[in-house]
């Protein structure tokens, strides 16, 4: 049982996963890293070109009083599963990109995700109401096929991901910035549960104690995006992780694409930067499909759009009235009596009841907009 090892090289937060991976593929035998000689880390550290001295300096020090099945135990006393860098399960797609996580620590069941059909969905932590939106259209088009949401399980585009990934029957990887024993943000306990109880799979490369420090969320970008045969961005700043996530898909030679939205917005900008340089641009679930040249079958009906089109025949004439006023976009109060010429009183009972009966909504600025 070698796993321990892998554990135990893992454990120690000034190690990462290219000194790791490095001393692996030196020795052949994660094993042999604890019991070689001193003389044979330094001919490693000089076959290195002293790169990795420091992380040796350390490890020398340490090992000796590392207890191996102590920090081992931790992670199985958590009921955490393990997949090492030298498992036959570990995932395709992510021992192919240059900087493959050693080790990964996991809750959940990786046998329900279809790893052939992954999809990054990455995007702004300050999302905007018409990004989720959006998301929500081109996303809504995929549920009930074993096309696999792999997201960062953070507030914004990612929450959302998740959640309609899991409204829509879809399996779903969160892969997260620090230890299990740290999950951020805190406010994702109920979804990180509902992912891990026959939903998919939370995971992480880092060992359960370690925090979610700044330095570790563009880590955990890789892995998103080198988890996934493409990658689709929803909403990125110039600035941003999410631009970060792209570029590290543009490295890892795989599909970028984009949702566009308001060129005004500053969380577009980004966006529109890499749709100049040829990302694939996405407004509704087939594009995804054609951009990565994918067939996916429908295995449950959960959508009867029908059924939506048939409630919406039941309208009233003045009522039909507001909802061809709010087709393209939300309006005020105001301006929907001024478009549709009903009554202040009668407008007032109309929109109470729509919103009751699920065909509007209110927004942001006291505006009422037509539920998609």
């Amino acid at each position: 049982m070698n796993k321990k090892y892998w554990v135990a090289l893992s454990s120690i937060e000034e190690f990462d996963s290219k000194f790791i991976l490095a001393l692996y593929e030196y020795f052949g035998d994660v094993e042999r890293i604890f019991n070689c000689g001193v003389n044979e880390l330094i001919e490693f550290s000089q076959q290195t070109s002293g790169m990795y001295k420091k992380k040796l300096d350390i490890f020398i020090k340490q090992r000796d009083k590392l207890n191996i099945d102590k920090v081992y135990n931790y992670v199985l006393d958590r009921n955490l599963k393990i997949i090492t860098f030298d498992d036959e399960s570990y995932p395709y797609m992510l021992k192919n990109i240059p900087d493959p996580p050693a080790i990964l620590y996991y809750r959940g069941d990786f046998s329900i995700c279809n790893l052939k059909r992954t999809i990054a969905v990455v995007g702004s932590r300050r999302m905007t109401r018409n990004a989720g939106d959006a998301l929500k259209k081109v996303m809504s088009g995929l549920g009930g096929t074993d096309l696999c949401i792999v997201s960062g399980l953070a507030t914004g585009i990612d929450t959302l991901a998740h959640r309609i990934a899991l409204d829509n029957g879809l399996k779903t990887i969160g892969v997260i910035g620090g230890g299990m024993d740290n999950l951020y943000p805190s406010s994702n306990k109920a979804l990180f549960e509902e992912i891990i109880n026959g939903n998919g799979v939370v995971m992480s490369e880092c060992y359960p104690t370690f925090e979610p420090l700044p330095f570790r969320f563009p880590q955990r970008n890789r892995i998103v995006s080198g988890l996934s045969y493409g990658t689709l961005v929803v909403e990125a700043a110039l600035k941003s992780g999410a631009l970060i996530t792209a570029n590290l898909t543009l490295e890892q030679g795989r599909e970028l694409m984009c949702i566009p939205g308001l060129i005004t917005s500053p969380n577009t900008a980004g966006i529109y930067k890499m749709i100049k340089t040829g990302a694939h641009i996405i407004t509704e679930s087939d594009d995804i499909l054609n951009a990565m040249n994918w067939t996916l079958n429908k295995q449950i009906p959960l959508f009867d759009n029908s059924s939506e089109k048939k409630s919406y025949n039941n309208l009233s004439e003045d009522e039909e009235k507001i909802m061809q006023t709010l087709e393209i976009e939300p309006k005020s109060f105001d301006e929907i009596q001024q478009s549709t010429k009903i009554s202040i009183n009668e407008l007032l009972t109309y929109l109470t009841t729509m919103e009751l009966n699920g065909y509007i909504e209110q927004t942001i600025g006291d505006r009422y907009k037509k539920i998609i």
